[in-house]
């Protein structure tokens, strides 16, 4: 079958070689097989031993401009100029977004605890907000004003002092509507740098860079590596993989509905995926049809075709409930449950970055506009992992006070536990406040 005909894989869950082949789907491996690990160990190091001169070096190398001639730092007057060139009628869908996802994860904020138990210790949380985060936020031809809102405001919803960007300039030159996004979002600092040695000098901090204590938002493969060899040193909010989608739909759905769902993942990158679960076959074979259609006239088909090719799937069913065990097994970054009456299928779903509930819920509003983040997990990490939120802004610190009632109350059970240890010390240090003959 030539290219441009060739469709994505077709699998029926009634087929004998189904558990097989929907196993091989579920393992794919669709990160990038160079690896980045050691290129990337290595810049880390000269970053950290050689700070602001390692940075310059490979800016101009990689973005094509000297940092001390186009500046390290854009102000916020540039930021705030931007936000009030922009067009009116996008500056409404910004400011709309911005007030969406602020309200949302204002609800998330975590409230402390202070409470007497029943032996009289007063036990609790406080939560506090990190001093300092770290957005990395991609540049060149792309720009992601929402990614940027997604990431930054639920920073400041948790009350972090000083949240310090960071994001390439080629050839000096930065998209305006990230500036727009940033000056909503309040980020406090801009700096012009990317790629690995960016988040290397959030971490560590340089002579002009301040370090931080978060760092998080999206970028290409070296940028992920980076974050990854540095969770410990900062914390970070996820190593992301490539964007999925998984659609649960039967005929009661436009099929150029979900088709274009589909191809809203998949035009994001070749190693994307896109899943349809249905259980009609005429309608599997409708959507299809209308992924070519569209894929025709899409700007971004070349990308989107050869994702849908490569990791593009359909799935026939018996009935869709069999699909929910399919999904938790696939564990997506993002789920649509497209039929009339989703709770009862949602009821059933364990593992998934997002649900987006029926028929007119689709993936893109999510990314933009709906409120709930859209940096969640991929590559099936929704098993054990949930998208970003005001939490990984956060900490929380325990405390406990007893007084000469309580220890009394819980101290001697200390004691013997310290001492079956093997830990005289830590028996003292109670035993001593039970009987300070002891």
């Amino acid at each position: 079958m030539p290219p441009e005909t060739r469709g994505p894989l077709r699998l029926d869950a009634a087929a004998g070689d189904f558990a097989e082949r929907f196993t091989a789907l579920v393992e794919a491996r669709r990160e990038a097989d160079d690896d980045v690990s050691r290129d990337v160990a290595a810049i880390l190091a000269d970053v950290r031993v050689r700070g602001d001169a390692a940075v310059a070096e490979r800016t101009a190398r990689f973005d094509r401009h000297d940092l001390d001639a186009t500046g390290w730092r854009i102000e916020r007057a540039a930021c705030d100029a931007a936000l009030a060139a922009l067009d009116p009628a996008l500056r409404t869908a910004l400011e709309l977004a911005a007030t969406r996802i602020r309200a949302y994860h204002e609800s998330q904020r975590p409230a402390d605890r202070d409470t007497i138990d029943g032996a009289g210790v007063r036990l609790g949380a406080r939560w506090l907000p990190v001093a300092a985060a770290g957005l990395y936020v991609p540049g060149g031809r792309a720009a992601y004003p929402s990614s940027l809102l997604m990431n930054a405001i639920p920073a400041k919803v948790a009350g972090v002092e000083r949240l310090a960007m960071v994001t390439p300039t080629p050839d000096g030159v930065i998209n305006p509507l990230v500036l727009a996004a940033a000056a909503l979002a309040g980020v406090d600092e801009i700096w012009r740098i990317g790629g690995a040695q960016a988040v290397a000098a959030l971490a560590y901090g340089t002579a002009r860079i301040a370090p931080v204590d978060v760092i998080v938002g999206p970028g290409n493969g070296w940028v992920a590596e980076a974050k990854r060899q540095l969770y410990g040193r900062v914390g970070i909010d996820m190593v992301a993989g490539p964007s999925e989608i998984v659609v649960v739909a039967d005929a009661g759905n436009d099929p150029a509905w979900i088709a274009a769902d589909l191809l809203s993942q998949a035009e994001h990158d070749p190693t994307s995926q896109s899943i349809l679960f249905t259980d009609d076959q005429g309608f599997a074979d409708a959507v299809a049809a209308a992924v070519e259609t569209q894929l025709a006239a899409l700007a971004t088909g070349a990308t989107a075709r050869a994702s849908w090719q490569a990791n593009g799937a359909i799935i026939r069913v018996a009935t869709l409930a069999d699909a929910i065990p399919l999904c938790d097994r696939l564990a997506p970054e993002h789920l649509e449950l497209a039929v009339a009456d989703p709770d009862p299928l949602f009821a059933r779903v364990r593992h998934a970055g997002s649900v987006f509930l029926g028929r007119h819920t689709p993936e893109a509003v999510g990314d933009y506009v709906a409120g709930p983040n859209h940096v969640l997990p991929t590559g099936r990490r929704a098993r054990f992992a949930s998208g970003l939120s005001v939490l990984d802004f956060m900490k929380r610190t325990s405390f406990l006070a007893c007084d000469a009632a309580s220890i009394q109350r819980i101290g001697p059970a200390a004691v013997a536990l310290a001492e079956a240890e093997g830990l005289p010390a830590h028996a003292r240090s109670v035993a001593l406040r039970l009987d300070p003959t002891a």
